[in-house]
């Protein structure tokens, strides 16, 4: 498993994590194989589905040798925390800031990016050593929001997801994000009820040339 530094430096390059959530499992690695065709490098299942340890397991080894890192998210707590890194997740992802799951992560070399909204709270979260701040949901208070974070506290490492789409997307990168998340905006869900995986390609190819052009 690549370390957690690693894994931080290929979000950053990538600019974009796919939020998986309520997809078929039997979908999952089709899935995501659609989203590597177009260019997304990592993604993020969310972990408040029956098996999710299974599934994430499953797609880690499905996608070893191609490049892909695959993350949990929806984490809360520190028990589900150690079940994903057991899984294979290269990093934790929760909606909310958990000191305990930023600590479990680090015990096993993995990134996290709790969940934060208030200056208090990233504050807080990068007291507790967070690698990345989730500011969720960023479609609340949209990009204005990010900067408005870091002029009193300096250049954070945000990652804004909820609401994020290829219309705004580039407004978030300019106010300062990091890297972003992207859940329907991004995964085209009615497709792959459809198992139309070439449309779930198309859709990850529009995103992923709105991020290229917002980090450019």
């Amino acid at each position: 498993m690549a370390s957690m530094t690693a894994v931080r430096r290929r979000l950053e390059e990538s600019g974009v994590v796919a939020v998986l959530r309520n997809v078929d499992p039997d979908a999952m690695v089709e899935t995501v194989a659609g989203l590597q065709d177009g260019g997304v490098e990592a993604v993020e299942i969310t972990a408040d589905v029956r098996n999710a340890a299974d599934i994430v397991a499953r797609v880690t080894e499905a996608f070893e040798d191609k490049n892909v890192l695959v993350g949990a998210g929806s984490v809360l707590d520190a028990a589900t925390a150690r079940a994903m890194i057991d899984a294979g997740a290269a990093f934790v992802v929760g909606p909310t800031l958990e000191p305990d799951v930023i600590e479990t992560a680090h015990r096993y070399d993995t990134l996290a990016a709790p969940g934060i909204m208030t200056p208090t709270e990233a504050l807080r979260a990068a007291e507790s050593g967070a690698d990345l701040l989730k500011v969720f949901p960023a479609g609340t208070v949209g990009p204005g929001h990010l900067s408005a974070i870091q002029a009193p506290l300096g250049d954070l490492p945000l990652m804004p997801t909820g609401g994020v789409d290829t219309d705004n997307v580039g407004a978030f990168f300019d106010a300062g994000a990091t890297v972003v998340g992207a859940g329907s905006a991004l995964v085209d869900h009615d497709a792959i009820e459809r198992r139309d995986f070439d449309a779930v390609r198309a859709q990850a190819e529009r995103f992923v040339s709105a991020v290229e052009d917002a980090q450019a």
